[in-house]
């Protein structure tokens, strides 16, 4: 399978404290890659690296293209999205004009083209003509997860969009999930809601103190003693 990202070696610094540490990581194009571990992990420094938004050492790639150098604006432009833990919107605008603007920029791309079909692969095309604060909490972290993919991006970042959806709505959302990476899209989930990732992954890595320490299928990841050990006590009745 194609890399369509990759990192090597990469690390993030805050004042002496190493919070990503010399992480080694691939994203298969059309894959969806689980990124998982206990809070305080490094699970969204590592997205933020990658994106861009945080400095860091080691490399970056996108499709082959070494990425290190790159702001994080230039990097959405080669095809790179992120979801984020809020969920902030514009809220003087409706649910289709907040992915109108998103799409804005990238007019041409075919994902971005049709905001109807976008809303409507999430389940939320109803949600059209709404405004954000008559929306409820897991309906705004769903229309997060659509303004990202009417940017039309090749792979997002995803950081916690299962947050606020109960068991229906999450089970939901990982069809939804598998359905776009059908299409061709890749992602990298990061969630704490261990029966979505390791039901809807392809492959998963885990990170403890910044580093990994573990990475394989859902199969093996599962019974691996030392992602057990790290989730003791955080739900590891999930992984057996």
């Amino acid at each position: 399978m194609t890399r369509l990202l990759s990192t090597a070696g990469l690390t993030v610094t805050f004042g002496g404290l190493h919070a990503v540490k010399a992480v080694d990581l691939a994203v298969g194009e059309g894959s969806l890659v689980g990124l998982i571990g206990p809070n305080g992990a490094g699970k969204t420094t590592l997205l933020d690296a990658i994106g861009g938004f945080v400095a860091a050492s080691g490399h970056v790639r996108l499709d082959g293209q070494l990425v290190d150098a790159l702001p994080a604006h230039r990097r959405a432009n080669l095809g790179l999205g992120r979801t984020w833990q809020g969920i902030d919107l514009f809220d003087d605008l409706t649910v289709r004009e907040n992915l109108e603007v998103a799409a804005q920029p990238r007019r041409l791309r075919r994902s971005g083209a049709d905001i109807g079909a976008t809303l409507s692969l999430l389940g939320i095309g109803h949600l059209a003509a709404r405004m954000p604060d008559e929306l409820g909490h897991g309906e705004r972290k769903l229309v997060g997860v659509a303004r990202a993919l009417a940017a039309g991006p090749r792979l997002i970042c995803m950081d916690e969009p299962a947050a606020g959806l109960d068991t229906a709505a999450c089970a939901e959302f990982g069809r939804q999930l598998q359905a776009l990476v059908a299409t061709g899209l890749s992602i990298l989930l990061v969630d704490h809601d261990m029966g979505l990732v390791l039901s809807v992954c392809d492959d998963i890595y885990v990170l403890e103190f910044g580093r990994v320490i573990a990475h394989g299928p859902p199969a093996d990841v599962r019974v691996d003693e030392r992602v057990i050990e790290a989730y003791l006590g955080v739900g590891a009745g999930v992984l057996r």
